[in-house]
């Protein structure tokens, strides 16, 4: 008996957007308007190189950086749920799914010596350059005309059980944790003995809601969260069954 427990990271592990949160290291706090109007949907990625450009012209080094990412506060019960998990680890293969970078999840998850807790990391690959700018790229190519161009979680989460399954690893139960309106689409994938796990009041929940009032609810059961003890609650009851 084996779960899988997949996370989402900004909003969810995290309590603020990593991304946003860089924005600390910038001249005044804040980015120029030029800058900011930039993004374009879809398109966040390259957004981001963009502002790691800027930070970079403005002398923001990778220490500097570093001070800042280690500061952004987790969620509500996530350090409880992480030492949860890691206490329980023979039950519990884990991984995030994130449309954040390498760089910072590793910072903030290492910081926090939680690292261990997860087996793989799937998100968009950075690194700094010999220059000292901090570069990113998109994770991923994909065909999903639901997803943003850099990453479509389903895909992620399916080729991973794909990979899982040759090496003979097969999952009791998928329990997927997220806030964004990117989580819908590996949501969507779920089968009926898996659980979406959505925070109460962010995208994700109001996109599950919204299908089952148009009467074409997801496959798989919903438990709403606010504090990631409601999910430590059900993992606790989940292994006892």
């Amino acid at each position: 008996m084996k779960f899988l427990l997949v996370f989402d990271f900004d909003h969810t592990i995290v309590d603020e957007n990593s991304d946003t949160w860089v924005v600390k290291c910038a001249p005044e706090k804040k980015l120029p308007n030029g800058l900011r109007n930039s993004y374009q949907p879809g398109h966040w990625t390259e957004y981001m190189g963009r502002v790691f450009v800027y930070l970079g012209d403005n002398g923001v080094k990778e220490d500097e950086m570093k001070r800042t990412m280690t500061t952004i506060p987790f969620t509500a019960g996530m350090v409880d749920l992480l030492g949860f998990i890691r206490e329980n680890k023979e039950l519990f293969d884990c991984i995030i799914v994130s449309d954040s970078n390498t760089v910072f999840i590793d910072w903030i998850l290492k910081a926090a010596d939680f690292h261990k807790v997860f087996d793989e990391v799937f998100t968009n690959p950075a690194a700094f350059s010999s220059t000292g700018y901090l570069t990113v790229q998109n994770f991923h190519a994909h065909q999903c005309a639901k997803c943003p161009k850099n990453l479509c979680k389903r895909k992620v989460l399916k080729e991973f059980l794909d990979r899982q399954l040759e090496q003979g690893v097969s999952y009791t139960q998928i329990v997927y944790i997220g806030d964004g309106g990117n989580d819908l689409c590996p949501v969507m994938f779920l089968k009926k003995d898996d659980i979406a796990m959505p925070r109460q009041g962010y995208t994700l929940e109001k996109k599950i809601s919204q299908l089952a009032q148009d009467l074409s609810p997801v496959g798989c059961s919903v438990l709403v969260w606010s504090s990631a003890v409601d999910i430590m609650s059900y993992l606790k009851l989940l292994i006892k069954e």
